[in-house]
Formats: C-alpha cells, structure tokens, sequence
C-alpha cells in the first residue's frame, strides 16, 4: 500500500468516525493507535507517553480550567444577567438595541468566559424573550445572538487560542494580542450591520418603548453602568491588560482572574456553596474533555508524522500550480469545509500541525497565518449542517422561531466574517500592530 493512500485512509477514517458522533479524544487515540500498530509497530506505545508526558508538562495549559472556572463564576452569579439588563436600558431605545445590546454584551462575556455554549445559551435566554417581545425580526434575533456568542472563541482569554498556541508552537501571549483588534472589529462590523439593516428597515429591530425606559432618569443610568458594566470591564481589562503587556505569564493571570470573579460574584452576594460546588463540577467536566482531546490529538500528531503524513500533505499542497495567496485559500477552503462537519477543537488538530509549517515555508508571519485561521474558525459555529450555535439557539427559542429563521439569521454574519478576513488580509497590521506594540512580536 502506497504511503499516500495510508494517510488518505487515515485521515478519511477520522473526519468520518467524528462526523458520526463519536468522542473527539478517543475517535484520535483510537486511529491513532490502528495506524501506529500496523505501520509502525510496538513502538508506538512510545509516542503516545512522549505525547502525554508532553501534554500534562505544557504550563500554558494550566490557565485552561482557571480561565473556565472564571467564566462559569460569572455565569453562576448572575453577573452576565445584570451585565445585559444594565445595557439593555442604556441602548434599548436606539432601532435594532436589543441586537446591538446582544452583541455588546456577548463581546464582553465572551472576554469573561471563552465558552461559547455558555455565551450561546445564556445571551439566548436573556436576550431572546425581550426581543421576540418587541416583534424583532427572527432572523435578526437569533442571528445577532449566535454571532455575538461565538466571538469566544476569538476574543481573549480564548480557550481556542490556548489550544492553537501550544499546538502550533507559537505563543499565547502573542496570540492574545494579536486578536484583540480583531475580535473588537468583528463585534464592531456586528454591531454596524444591526443598526445599518435596523434603520432601513425600522420593523426589522423596533426600540423600546417610551413608557418602559422613562422610569430611567440619566443618573439612574449612570448607576447602572457603574454598578453592572464597569466592574466587569475591570476585571477582563485587568485580566488581558497584565497578559498584553507583558506583566503576568497566561497561566498567572488566569488565576488573578478565576480570584478575582470570586470576589466579584461575593461583592454581588451571589457567592455561596451551591455555586462554587457547580462552578468546579462544570470546569472539572469541560477541562477533561479539552485535556483528553489534546491527549488523543498529540498522540494521532505524532504518529501521522512518523508514517510520513505531513510530508504527503505539505507535498500536495504546495505542488497545485497556485500562487502563494492560492495556496493559503486552499488550506483555508479546507479548514472552513471542516468547521461545516466538526467543531473547532478537531479543525485545530486535525488542520493546524499540517498547515502551519506549510504557512511557514511560504514566508507568511506565523501570528498572522494564526489569528486568520482562528478569525476563520468562527464559522464552524454558524455553517450548517452541524452549526453549534444554531443548534443551542433552537434549543431555547420558542416555538414559533423555526430552524430556517435561524439560518437565515445566521447567513450575513458569516458574510462579516469573510468581509474581516479580507480586511485582515489587507491590512495585515489589524493583526500585528498590538503584538508588535506591546513587544510580543518583532
């Protein structure tokens, strides 16, 4: 059997063993160790401690269950409620304000958290009842809500990017300030598309009305922001500001933030047995299932390279008659074909050790090849047939809002992501400037 068709096997046995539902982590191990014993023999029990061994020493990692611990916090203390109900006041008023506020919103948990299905769930249960109360147009609320909780996965503390980092070979702080202006541009365009659709078509996204927001005076409104907004923006200021800056390794402002959301959460009187014991429950369940997938993705890594598989890739890729630019919209073609059929964590490690080193050889900034793929990730939470977000949307709508509103909803927001990469693409410095700010990049 010719080397090119073992990888075509492999590769194909675990695109379809994961499409068919099966567990990320073992579906990994398990090709992994079928391939390892008949091509490679005995010795493949040895890459898979290596990887292992490689897995619970890689330090980065320990801020993957602090910065989940944070965010469930947050989520369990009812701080994301208050968060919203105070911007909902604030810009309700304005045409598409409760979008616009979903959006604002999941911007900023997404910054507190990096869990998408929590972002996802949560601004759904908040948001979605007063919008389809004020007869907001389907589309746009479940759409606005689905692209504003996916920025999770982009903007710092991203759990996808202390994935990416390790697995690429690239720096986490790096990668953090690389998609901070990044992720504020994204929710911007989100937020611009809302207000610009809202306008010329006023029954598309209506205000509040008078009678519900004249109860407010400004003052009242001030307070609100004081008291529901800005301590959080406190805290993920100070969370990513000592990351960017330089000041506190990954790992340590993790565990700043995790304290810190305590102290929140206790400030607010919301702290209490019942929540911590489900805050730990939660992160035990997530960081296992991210620690296993790591595991098993490092181990089927390992073997692929050893039975020539990158080499197979990086050959094929690089021989198709295409420039430099086609070559790089092919492996993003391919990592957007992917996020259709399987969700980010298998994109990353399926994708990520292939094309990065062809990405290299072709003389394009690691960072900025990075935050393009990770920008790109987005839309495997929105493309169907297995849109993530989509799904946990339906899962919480009412009745009358059919799956198709929510793929209508969804369909201009994939549209902004592509509009952001080519911006990125353009303008590379969207991506470099704070890196190379900052020093993190030279």
């Amino acid at each position: 059997m010719s080397l090119e068709l073992v990888v075509i096997i492999m590769l194909v046995s675990l695109i379809v063993l994961i499409v068919l539902g099966h567990p990320i982590g073992f579906v990994l191990g398990g090709v992994a160790t079928i391939f390892g014993l008949l091509f490679i023999g005995p010795q493949t029990s040895n890459i898979f401690f290596l990887r292992l061994q490689g897995a619970f020493q890689e330090y980065i990692l320990i801020a993957i269950p602090l910065f989940v611990f944070m965010g469930i916090i947050i989520e369990q203390a009812g701080i994301s409620t208050r968060l919203y109900e105070a911007l909902r006041i604030i810009m309700g008023r304005l045409r598409g304000g409760l979008a616009i506020t979903a959006v604002f919103t999941s911007t900023i948990f997404a910054a507190a958290t990096g869990v998408v299905g929590a972002a996802i769930v949560t601004m759904g249960i908040l948001a979605l009842p007063s919008m389809v109360k004020y007869k907001y147009d389907y589309g746009v609320a479940t759409g606005s809500i689905c692209a504003g909780g996916t920025l999770g996965i982009l903007i710092p503390p991203s759990i996808l990017i202390l994935v990416y980092g390790p697995t690429a070979g690239l720096s986490v702080g790096a990668l953090f300030a690389g998609a901070f202006l990044p992720g504020i541009l994204l929710s911007l365009l989100y937020m611009l598309y809302i207000g610009i659709r809202c306008y010329i078509k006023p029954d598309d996204g209506p205000g509040l009305d008078a009678e519900e927001v004249k109860g407010y005076t400004s003052k009242d409104k001030v307070r609100l922001f004081l008291t529901s907004v800005l301590p959080v923006l406190f805290l993920i200021l100070a969370v990513l500001g000592t990351i960017i800056t330089g000041l506190a390794h990954p790992t340590e402002a993790a565990a700043v933030g995790a304290l810190a959301a305590i102290f929140l959460a206790a400030a607010y009187k919301k702290l209490n047995f019942t929540n911590i014991r489900e805050a730990v429950y939660k992160t035990v369940k997530t960081s296992c299932m991210i620690y296993m997938v790591l595991i098993g993705a490092g181990f089927f890594t390992g073997v692929f390279m050893r039975i020539g598989g990158g080499r197979v890739v990086t050959e094929f890729v690089t021989g198709l008659p295409l420039p430099d630019w086609g070559l790089l919209l092919v492996m993003w073609l391919i990592i957007f074909i992917l996020g259709m059929f399987i969700d980010w964590i298998g994109v990353v490690m399926i994708a990520v050790p292939l094309f990065t080193p062809i990405a290299a050889e072709l003389g394009f900034p690691p960072i900025w090849f990075a935050m393009m793929c990770i920008v790109l990730m987005q839309t495997s939470f929105l493309t169907p047939p297995f849109a993530y977000a989509i799904f946990y949307v339906k899962g919480i709508a009412p009745p009358e809002i059919k799956t198709w509103d929510i793929y209508r909803g969804v369909a201009p927001f994939v549209l902004i992501v592509f509009i952001t990469l080519f911006l990125m693409a353009v303008f590379p410095d969207i991506i470099m400037l704070v890196p190379r700010l900052t020093g993190l990049v030279y």
